[in-house]
């Protein structure tokens, strides 16, 4: 199906605006008049890039934690025109980089109306533009394509053929009455369908080794060539690969001559720093969905969101876990999102206004991500909870190193003391936190407890501090300072 080229996606790529209207010429004589000469991809690539880099703008908005690493190898790689693979465990945002390229093309791009190459009115290359402009002369219709309509992707798989990547002869158009050797009787491939736009390959090495030969010319001499025909398309892209370590050397491979042709070859990595793996779950994580955007979205506190990271690094660090496969940041941005929905569960439930999430909803979280790990003893017996036990002791171990971090040297005897007489204070995932902090009085410190957990003198409430509390009688439990009992959804501190 051929798309409209003036069209405007309802989303502009990240970190890029979007004009309402193209650009005024029509015609390719308006075109020509305007003085604008024709720009290859990577031109344009390297132009935008530069100007971004002297405005001190970030030049690949919304990419986290790549900022002293991976970006500054690829800016090198596209200011030199290089084509380029990501290589990089799973879930390290190989995609989403590669995504984001397309902010760095102009805006609006002319094209000849109707050409499925995205044919630059004054630079044709099929025989269909060049008859077109043999027949309509300075009045051939030119079209504006945006640039989010400029990329295009395939996920490489084993039954991915030739035809889907480069094209093949169309049997319709032959029966139209036209003949096999008329190059008009070819039905181009994604790749060529992305003419002066950016075409990434995802999963390369999974792509059969006969399949990556017929990428060889598109990466050199920036042609494709189609069964017998004597078709030669000079293609204007950008090709971007992403792959797997694993893949790259086990699985999969890529054949020799390609990567050879690839002009730059960048490692990605997981967030080395705690903050990035905070800023990464901030942008990501999507918690306000889940009772809709207003005041009623839940709120999870920012040491609850320390912990879930603290427990993705301790996870990708165990010696349990299988390194080679990694710990996606998926697998820390579902478990964000699972305890924001047992603080909505637990509203909905107990008659809460405000959802805010607490160390009791925490646990949720093991059960869910169990399947995102892939741990080293894989083959062991399905039903073995080992697996379960790492993690819930992961967790507990993120949950001591955040309050140590929040919390060291807070006075925390007040509350201490309330359990010296013997009493408990019942917790679970279904308790509100009226029930919990009626069950304590008057908390002493509670102001510097709040303060921090970094919660703001202004927009204190009483889920804020009953998730407060329950994080520092957690904290004092497992640092030895008070008991602990739990039994399914209940939770008793001081028992």
């Amino acid at each position: 199906m051929r798309r409209t080229v003036v069209e405007v996606t309802d989303a502009a790529p990240l970190g890029t605006s979007q004009s309402p209207t193209p650009p005024a010429p029509t015609t390719l004589g308006e075109l020509r008049a305007a003085g604008a000469p024709p720009k290859p991809v990577k031109a344009e690539i390297r132009d935008n890039l530069l100007a971004r880099l002297a405005a001190g703008q970030p030049s690949l908005p919304g990419i986290v934690g790549f900022e002293d690493t991976v970006v500054p190898e690829v800016e090198r790689a596209l200011i030199a025109g290089h084509d380029l693979v990501l290589l990089g465990e799973r879930g390290q945002g190989k995609t989403r980089l590669i995504r984001t390229l397309v902010g760095l093309l102009d805006e609006w791009t002319p094209v000849l109306v109707g050409s499925e190459l995205n044919e630059h009115p004054l630079q044709p290359i099929s025989v269909w533009a060049h008859r077109q402009i043999a027949e309509h002369g300075d009045a051939t219709p030119v079209g504006w394509l945006h640039r989010s309509e400029r990329f295009g992707e395939k996920l490489a798989t084993p039954d991915t053929s030739v035809g889907d990547l480069i094209g093949d002869v169309d049997p319709i158009k032959v029966a139209e009455g036209r003949t096999l050797g008329d190059p008009e009787t070819v039905h181009y491939g994604l790749v060529p369908r992305t003419n002066r736009g950016i075409f990434s390959v995802n999963e390369l090495p999974d792509l059969a080794e006969r399949i990556q030969v017929a990428l060889l010319n598109v990466l050199e001499e920036r042609d494709i060539q189609i069964r017998g025909y004597r078709v030669r398309l000079p293609l204007d892209l950008l090709l971007v690969a992403s792959a797997n370590p694993e893949d790259y050397t086990n699985r999969g491979r890529i054949i020799t001559p390609l990567k050879d042709r690839f002009g730059a070859e960048v490692r990605t990595h997981y967030p080395i720093e705690l903050a990035d793996e905070v800023r990464l779950l901030h942008q990501e994580a999507q918690t306000g969905w889940l009772t809709g955007n207003g005041l009623d979205a839940p709120l999870v506190p920012e040491h609850l969101v320390e912990i879930v990271a603290r427990f993705t690094r301790l996870v990708r660090e165990s010696s349990h876990v299988d390194q080679r496969s990694g710990v996606s940041a998926r697998f820390a941005i579902a478990g964000l999102e699972t305890v924001a929905a047992s603080a909505v569960r637990r509203a909905a439930v107990a008659g809460e206004t405000r959802p805010v999430a607490r160390v009791v909803d925490l646990p949720s979280i093991v059960p869910a991500s169990r399947g995102k790990v892939e741990f080293a003893d894989a083959g062991s017996d399905p039903d073995d909870d080992r697996d379960l036990e790492v993690l819930e002791h992961l967790l507990r171990q993120a949950t001591a190193q955040t309050f140590r971090a929040r919390c060291g040297g807070l006075d925390l005897t007040g509350l201490q003391e309330h359990f010296t007489g013997g009493d408990t204070v019942e917790s679970g995932d279904l308790v509100p936190a009226a029930a919990l902090l009626g069950q304590l009085g008057t908390i002493p410190h509670l102001a510097q407890l709040l303060g921090r957990l970094g919660v703001p003198e202004g927009e204190q409430s009483a889920e804020q501090a009953a998730a407060a509390v329950e994080f520092a009688l957690e904290g004092l439990w497992l640092t030895r300072r008070l008991a602990k009992d739990t039994d399914g959804s209940r939770t008793v501190y001081g028992a």
